[in-house]
């Protein structure tokens, strides 16, 4: 596994699986989202935890290996979600998914 040192205190929430869609990695942000119990979802499947629309998705993106993204509203906080596979030796190896909180206002640039 890559080492995610970079990722632990980033100003968004990081979560890793592999092909089988176990968790292996959740930064700070992420257990922080997603451990409101205080248990932990590494080693678990994070495949129940989605309805079956987002389970043929993740099934998608792990076997053609393609990158989802849109924005949602929970809670009265806006969030970009940016799900991708990460790869070893050109092969996908999993999913990454990269959550981050979008301010109310933000500029947009044409360049």
């Amino acid at each position: 596994m890559t080492n995610f040192d970079w990722a632990e205190d980033i100003n968004c929430a990081v979560t890793v699986c592999d092909t089988e869609g176990v968790v292996v990695y959740m930064n700070s942000r992420s257990r922080a989202t997603f451990n409101k119990n205080g248990a932990s979802m590494v080693g678990k499947s994070m495949i129940p935890c989605h309805n079956e629309r987002s389970q043929a998705k993740i099934r998608e993106m792990l076997s053609q290996g393609t990158t989802n993204c849109y924005t949602i509203d929970k809670n009265g906080v806006k969030k970009l979600i940016y799900q991708t596979p990460w790869k070893v030796d050109g092969k996908v190896a999993g999913l990454v998914e990269i959550s981050i909180v979008l301010p109310d206002e933000m500029p947009h640039y044409v360049r």
